[in-house]
């Protein structure tokens, strides 16, 4: 197999892809954190709004953590997943960061950044999907 029919796997070396690995490890146990803390602390405190975008901060924040550690398992298949994982990352970062901040504070002009994570969540899977799609096309 030439160069040139390889597929394009990751560059980035396996001590990064564990510090990654950790890190949506941690945004998974803080989701679980969150969304016990929404269930059982919260509930006495916030509304039923806000504990709706509690509850969704603590859903998307697992969701996206999970899908982080499977683009780590994948990065043998996907290019330049860096890319993807930064994605997530601030997807989670300003989606769910925003969602809490605005359900604890009801500073609901918090809601215009959400929108900001919801499209970088889109742009992970849109290139996830593309970099696998690649991927497939250079195994035959």
């Amino acid at each position: 197999m030439t160069d040139k029919n390889r597929p394009a796997v990751s560059s980035i070396t396996q001590k990064t892809l564990s510090k990654w690995a950790a890190l949506f490890a941690i945004q998974a146990a803080l989701s679980v954190a969150a969304g016990a803390f929404g269930a059982h602390a919260l509930t006495a405190i916030l509304d039923a709004k806000a504990l709706g975008w509690w509850h969704t901060a603590s859903q998307y924040l697992m969701y996206h953590a999970l899908a982080g550690l499977l683009v780590v398992a994948l990065s043998s298949l996907v290019s330049s997943c860096k890319r993807i994982l930064i994605l997530l990352s601030l997807g989670n970062l300003f989606f769910a960061g925003s969602l809490y901040i605005m359900a604890l504070t009801g500073y609901t002009y918090l809601g215009a950044i959400t929108p900001i994570g919801g499209f970088c969540y889109l742009l992970a899977w849109c290139y996830l999907a593309l970099c696998l799609w690649r991927s497939t096309r250079h195994q035959g």
